[in-house]
């Protein structure tokens, strides 16, 4: 939930620490990002309060590694979310985010 808040978005160290060294994203819009491409993009959002978050799954997958999945809802727009996560840290080490099509 941290990574979501404008203050550990706009804090370059602070993000890094939560995103592995070889971290990837394939964004909503279909984009890949890596680590430095994604800290760089954060630096320089408008700052705004956390998204409305529901739906939220924790599911272990391998020693030390969990799949969190959940739910953004940020004005007309819906989107899910899944992130690999490291516990040791706690590290990102992978997310998707996927547009929920209106009906």
């Amino acid at each position: 939930m941290a990574l979501l808040s404008s203050e550990v978005r706009h804090d370059s160290q602070l993000t890094e620490s939560y995103l592995a060294p070889d971290f990837a994203e394939i964004g909503r819009s279909g984009r890949r990002w890596v680590r430095k491409d994604l800290v760089a993009a954060l630096q320089s959002e408008p700052a705004g309060i956390l998204p409305q978050t529901s739906e939220w799954l924790f599911n272990p997958v391998g020693p030390g590694l969990v799949l969190v999945t959940y739910r953004i809802q940020k004005h007309a727009t819906a989107s899910r979310h899944s992130s690999l996560w490291e516990l040791e840290g706690p590290v990102l080490r992978y997310h998707q985010g996927t547009p929920i099509a209106k009906e």
